[in-house]
């Protein structure tokens, strides 16, 4: 039997985040960092590598694209209750470069009983904004601490 879920809120979204990361094999694998997470809020990093880079020698955006995603899918998963993506939009800014750490911070705007909506902002290591992420979520069936799904 998995051991109780933490009943102060921090602590909850701290643990959330622990067990997701050890989990999250993408995030991994692209060098995504969380540095911290709190309830309806997280923030993720990305150094951008050489073979992060497209044929115009930036950061694809499609890796942007990921780093908001992860960031948006731990602050909307920081009160333990499974939640997906139920649409999500990113505007670019402008450019992230070979080298640049971009960080992405994500909070929430509104949670209902089922659906919510977060903003993450992706900026480089200077605080210029690469990117301005808006994603709703959709809350589901299980939680996140016992690994129980739809």
């Amino acid at each position: 039997m998995a051991d109780a879920a933490p009943a102060d809120p921090q602590h909850l979204a701290e643990a959330v985040g622990r067990a997701m990361f050890d989990r999250d094999h993408a995030s991994q694998m692209l060098g995504l960092t969380l540095d911290s997470i709190a309830p309806g809020r997280a923030r993720m990093t990305m150094r951008v590598r050489p073979d992060m880079c497209n044929g115009h020698a930036i950061c694809h955006g499609g890796l942007i694209f990921t780093l908001a995603d992860s960031t948006f899918a731990y602050a909307c998963n920081s009160y333990n209750v499974n939640t997906v993506a139920l649409g999500c939009t990113i505007d670019f800014m402008a450019a992230g470069k070979e080298g640049e750490v971009l960080t992405a911070a994500g909070e929430m705007r509104q949670q209902g009983s089922r659906t919510g909506l977060y903003d993450i902002t992706v900026t480089n290591q200077d605080g210029k904004i690469i990117a301005l992420f808006r994603g709703k979520s959709y809350r589901i069936k299980g939680d996140v601490l016992s690994g129980l799904n739809a």
